[in-house]
């Protein structure tokens, strides 16, 4: 199988406080690879190195077969890859279509019409702002703008956190969806039952700092 994303030796850090210490990563195209830990373990530090948006200062990451390690996160996203960001950093201010409006046009299957059928509870809601959603719709939301980017890589950030169990369950059912649209998924979660329900990989984060040999495969 080839690769959708490698990430490999990556040394990150927030000022002087070294994050992330040569951690290394593999993304199966096609598949769904989980990555789990608890509060802490540096996952979201992973997804803000991959996308350019803390880069690492050693390592590299390739995506796709070509390296994007000094890119910034709008080449990145260019390239194909979506990115669900934690807490859902949807514009609240503006209305569901207006969200739907704001990336940027890809050519590709995905489009406003289409994002209805998946998620006809933005249709009903589409003329509401976003601070009227609930935190499911708002992380349908928050998915579904990425989708709108046509990516060949989704990337999300624990898009269960602070939902009910049934919209848990609603949410995971969709990202399993994407597998089936030909689309490689990077899920971070620290629900890890629902996580390897879905997941072809998974891959345990022990603690910020850890070295690469933290990282297991499960």
């Amino acid at each position: 199988m080839t690769a959708a994303l490698i990430a490999e030796g990556l040394h990150t850090y927030y000022g002087k406080s070294h994050i992330l210490h040569g951690v290394s990563l593999e993304v199966t195209e096609g598949k769904i690879t989980a990555l789990l830990g608890r509060n802490g373990a540096g996952k979201s530090t992973t997804l803000r190195s991959l996308m350019g948006l803390t880069p690492a200062r050693e390592g590299k990451v390739t995506i796709f077969g070509e390296e994007t390690t000094r890119w910034p996160t709008f080449r990145i996203a260019a390239a194909g890859v979506g990115y669900v960001p934690e807490g859902r950093r949807i514009f609240a201010n503006l209305s569901v279509e207006e969200n739907l409006k704001v990336p940027l046009e890809r050519g590709g299957p995905w489009t406003i019409a289409r994002i209805y059928q998946l998620f006809p509870r933005l249709e009903e809601r589409k003329q509401n702002r976003g601070r009227q959603l609930s935190g499911g719709e708002q992380e349908m939301l928050s998915i579904a703008r990425a989708l709108l980017l046509n990516p060949r890589l989704l990337i999300l950030d624990e898009p269960s956190q602070g939902l009910a169990p049934l919209i848990v369950r609603e949410v995971f059912r969709i990202i399993q969806q994407m597998k089936t649209e030909g689309i490689s998924v990077l899920l971070v979660e620290q629900n890890a039952r629902m996580s390897l329900e879905i997941a072809d990989e998974a891959r345990v984060r022990a603690l910020a700092g850890a070295s690469a040999e933290e990282w297991t495969l499960t």
